[in-house]
């Protein structure tokens, strides 16, 4: 159960973690103080096969019209990515994925929105940011070096996901420990160190939380291991760079308000520190940031 008590238990364990801070995220050539309130990342899905209804695109003039909402709507940043990284998705041809991203993206950067594209492939990578993507969602590990090598030549900021194989979408199980931080904390430290090392000047990590795999099918588990992580968030601090989160929708709470979900969860990541939170419900998290700023907990001599 979550209740203050184990809240102020958690923040006393990690004191030192909790007084942390990191450096303003750039996105583009704006820069974001992310202690003070996430970054929004909408989600615009090219593919059909993604498990998110509301945000696939299902023509050009679709998905450009998504990408403009998601930013009046709140988004800091869009991604559009063409590959579902479900296993059972169909795989997309680098040179398909590039021919239906390349044109949103240029109609998007022309209207102003800041655009990451989520991609494993090297030639869509260099595509896109050719296109003028200012973040890359990079889901693949194959081409790391050359993708963070690109990146650096654009001045594109990364996301940096976890990866227990070689992609995202090729991922089969992975490791249920019941403190999953040091772990994840090894596994980015070498690779933001050699992204700084290549000249990336910007990195977010993302602990592929929204991420399927084949031994996380028990969905209370699930979204009980997301909760956890959320709320620990802040221990990754120690990493010198943000951290993005993939909201968990919550179906087998929520049911029919299926897509209030990812709002609780959120509220949880703003609790835990989280920098970025990678979206399909922008509005509903633009109103949460609202709200977690404005409000407060202790009571004061000035009753407004």
């Amino acid at each position: 159960m979550i209740d203050l008590a184990a809240l102020t238990k958690l923040a006393n364990q990690y004191e030192r973690e909790m007084a942390l801070t990191v450096p303003p995220l750039r996105i583009g050539q704006e820069a974001f103080d992310t202690d003070v309130s996430p970054v929004i990342m909408g989600v615009v899905n090219l593919s059909q096969d993604s498990g998110y209804r509301e945000t696939i695109a299902m023509t050009h003039e679709s998905a450009v019209r998504k990408v403009k909402t998601a930013y009046a709507q709140g988004a800091t940043v869009v991604d559009v990515g063409a590959e579902s990284t479900l296993s059972s998705a169909a795989r997309i041809s680098s040179e398909d994925q590039i021919n239906q991203l390349v044109p949103v993206i240029e109609e998007s950067v022309d209207a102003g929105v800041a655009i990451s594209v989520e991609t494993y492939a090297m030639s869509v990578t260099r595509a896109c940011l050719q296109a003028g993507a200012v973040v890359l969602n990079m889901t693949g590990a194959d081409d790391e070096t050359a993708m963070l090598e690109l990146a650096a030549e654009y001045e594109a900021t990364v996301v940096m996901c976890f990866e227990s194989d070689t992609a995202i979408r090729d991922v089969k199980q992975v490791g249920l420990q019941l403190d999953p931080i040091a772990m994840l904390a090894d596994h980015f430290g070498p690779r933001i160190e050699r992204a700084h090392s290549l000249g990336v000047t910007d990195v977010v990590v993302d602990p592929g939380l929204g991420f399927y795999y084949r031994n996380r099918d028990d969905r209370v588990v699930e979204a009980r291991n997301q909760a956890r992580v959320m709320f620990n968030s802040f221990r990754l601090r120690t990493l010198g760079v943000p951290l993005c989160q993939n909201l968990h929708h919550g179906l087998v709470f929520f049911e029919e308000q299926v897509r209030s979900g990812e709002g609780f969860f959120a509220v949880l990541g703003r609790l835990g520190g989280v920098g970025m939170f990678r979206t399909h419900e922008v509005p509903l998290i633009a109103g949460v940031n609202r709200a977690m700023d404005a409000l407060d907990i202790e009571f004061s001599e000035d009753a407004s």
